[in-house]
């Protein structure tokens, strides 16, 4: 493993005296009200300006502008979805802080950032549904002091965007974009100097292209892959899916191909081919009509022959005619398009064969990755350097009848009695508690029972009988605005993308349901709502 790589990047990560941040935030979420309550959150907390901060921009920066994707039903898909949400935020800026963003790209000023936030969670169900389907606002049980001085657990896209930020200062002119819910610690360079007008995030898996045989073992036919060619310019085209033979004959056009490795997703572009794309997708940006992703839509067409290109799309089940028509108007955009000061078009980023790679995208993930905390490898020490863990328990109040094993974290906890064991505690207020193998994240109660494999979270009771959890279990309350509560039960065996439309374990209604429910709740009303019940139930455990 890169050590000196990794350390390094951590370190950029954590420094609180200069940290590194883009200048603008934008977050893409799925309503108005999650876009209030991130633009609150991130400006008051990881992205409020130090005294170390960049103050010749102006006391705007570092800004946030968290806007929705109002698109019609489907979605705009992560390609117009980006231009969409970057324009959107553009009007933002000027209408409430006066700034030109697009400019500020144009003459190289600031870096931006972009976050994909939108979207159902159904892989990580039930967890958003008790954050009212606001995704990145899934709790990690790691606590962090917040603007009003009081402690509460990490989230998701807060850790994704202290992740990213150590990008920024390579990144000036340049829209990047990321996904909301994977966190990885770069064991390639993070620090460098852009040469082509889009770069992707990839993984270089060697110093040489792949054999036939390697291209199966390293599973390379399963994913959207990046190659770069030998070249000093370092050009580099996108392939999906594909066999050795058939990627060798369609990256022909590269030349010799000197490394590939899978695609990331995430990406940034320059203001120029920013501007270029806005330009080229203006009819369905005006209508919002049209769903456009980039690989298959902006990176294939843009870098691969008509043929190849044609071929890769009717594997997805296109028309010939249609991907025919949609790659000419790419290489018509491409031909008309002025390469300027940088060497190309499309080129990598590579993070590193050797980057730790912490996704939270999936409920199973989100135990692994989690209970990782638990763990002395070098990924799990890592992982805690990144949140800031010093010990395994932190700003917590035991009283003389726990016991905590010497593996256990416990982050802002406050506990009379009981045994932990093998356990995860986050924002946990109780008299007592027996943990085994388990993940608490924000619960008050009398009393907890959390055995092996178990999540539980956001729960609350002032009943005698407390929580009780099996084996397994995956327990959720979802808070409406008036205070009213649901359970929502699930297990670690239940895949919420396959049971989304299914009613399980007992609960009244179906995942999708609760989130057709939830749609377009007021979370920061609720975050208020529920934090008052909870602190109610605390104060009434009568000999607390």
């Amino acid at each position: 493993m890169s050590n000196a790589a990794l350390t390094s990047a951590i370190e950029a990560m954590t420094d609180s005296s200069n940290k590194a941040l883009f200048d603008v935030t934008i977050i893409c979420t799925t309503d108005d009200y999650q876009a209030e309550f991130w633009t609150k959150r991130l400006s008051e907390g990881t992205c409020k300006p130090s005294e170390f901060s960049d103050s010749t921009l102006g006391p705007q920066f570092p800004m946030v502008l968290a806007v929705s994707e109002d698109w019609a039903p489907g979605g705009a898909g992560n390609g117009v979805g980006t231009l969409y949400a970057y324009e959107k935020a553009c009007r933002v800026a000027k209408e409430r802080h006066g700034v030109d963003i697009a400019s500020l790209l144009g003459e190289k000023k600031v870096s931006a950032a972009l976050y994909h936030t939108a979207g159902k969670g159904t892989r990580l169900a039930p967890l958003p549904a008790s954050e009212n389907n606001n995704k990145p606002g899934v709790k990690l049980p790691y606590c962090h002091e917040l603007s009003d001085g009081t402690w509460a657990p990490l989230t998701v896209l807060e850790s994704v965007v202290k992740q990213t930020g150590v990008y920024a200062s390579s990144q000036k002119g340049r829209l990047s974009v990321y996904w909301g819910d994977q966190v990885f610690i770069p064991s390639a360079a993070f620090q460098y100097e852009p040469t082509h007008h889009i770069d992707i995030m990839c993984t270089l898996l060697g110093d040489t292209a792949p054999t036939a045989e390697e291209w199966v073992a390293q599973g390379l036919d399963k994913y959207g892959v990046i190659a770069v060619s030998k070249g000093k310019e370092k050009h580099a085209a996108q392939v999906e899916k594909v066999d050795h033979a058939t990627a060798v004959q369609m990256l022909k056009s590269l030349g010799d191909i000197g490394q590939v490795g899978p695609s990331l997703g995430s990406f940034s572009v320059s203001s120029q081919m920013l501007d270029a794309l806005c330009q080229e997708y203006n009819e369905e940006l005006t209508a919002k009509a049209g769903k456009f992703d980039t690989d298959p839509h902006f990176w294939m067409p843009l870098t691969l022959p008509q043929d190849d290109y044609v071929a890769l799309m009717s594997q997805k089940g296109v028309d010939k005619y249609i991907s025919i028509a949609h790659h000419a108007r790419m290489s018509k955009m491409k031909q008309n398009f002025d390469m300027g000061e940088l060497v190309g078009l499309f080129g990598a980023v590579d993070v590193g064969k050797d980057a730790s790679w912490w996704d939270y995208g999936q409920l199973k993930l989100y135990s692994k990755n989690n209970l990782k905390l638990l763990e002395d490898d070098e990924d799990a020490q890592l992982l805690r350097k990144f949140l800031g863990v010093t010990t395994r328990q932190m700003n917590s109040t035991f009283g003389d009848g726990v016991s905590v094993d010497d593996k256990s974290c416990a982050f802002s906890c406050s506990i009379k009695e009981g045994n932990v064991v093998n356990s995860v505690l986050s924002a946990v207020d109780c008299l007592s508690i027996e943990a085994d193998g388990a993940i608490v994240v924000n619960c008050t109660a009398k009393k907890i029972v959390a055995p092996k494999g178990c999540i539980l979270y956001n729960l609350v009771s002032d009943s005698e009988e407390g929580i009780i959890a099996e084996a397994g279990d995956v327990l959720v309350s979802v808070t409406e605005e008036d205070g009213s509560m649901m359970q929502l039960k699930s297990k670690m065996s239940i895949d919420g993308g396959k049971a989304w439309k299914n009613i399980v374990e007992g609960n009244s209604m179906s995942f999708e349901g609760v989130h057709g429910k939830n749609k377009d709740s007021n979370v920061t009303k609720i975050e208020q709502v529920r934090k008052e019940i909870f602190r109610k139930a605390s104060e009434s455990f009568s000999d607390k």
